[in-house]
């Protein structure tokens, strides 16, 4: 059975940095749906494993204009610009522990811009009405 139709994707190549400094390249795959219109998909990609992310478009949007003083976010996902601001950083905690992720800035401003030119911000509610009344006519039809 095919998966969701992506109105954009981009496959972007980032590092996971270990608690040692050292770092393990990794891929993100960021996609975005009109008809989920607040969420970005990230599935990172290591040698062994995959990691699956429902991160707000919004948060990107305000992590690539944060810096290391305040970051964007406040719970398991925060995003803000490296020291160097060619690089966008990334910590995601949850029940498996805690990574921090960098990639280059460009690419994740390159894939929000994508998104903006599917649903442009402010109207996300208007591409979710379809969905909300699928949603509504089966539950009253269970």
């Amino acid at each position: 059975m095919p998966g969701p139709v992506r109105d954009t994707c981009e496959v972007v190549p980032m590092h996971l940095v270990l608690s040692d400094a050292s770092i393990l390249p990794i891929s993100a795959e960021l996609s975005f749906e009109a008809t989920d219109p607040y969420t970005v998909r990230v599935a990172f990609t290591g040698a062994h494993s995959t990691s699956t992310w429902l991160i707000g478009r919004e948060l990107f949007a305000h992590g690539i204009l944060a810096d290391t003083t305040a970051p964007a976010g406040t719970g398991d996902v925060r995003i803000w610009r490296d020291e160097d601001p060619t690089y966008l950083l990334i910590a995601l905690s949850g029940v498996e522990g805690e990574a921090l992720l960098a990639g280059p800035a460009e690419a994740f401003i390159r894939f929000l811009n994508s998104t903006v030119a599917v649903v442009p911000f402010g109207n996300e509610s208007a591409h979710m009405e379809d969905e909300i009344s699928r949603l509504i006519v089966s539950l009253l039809d269970a």
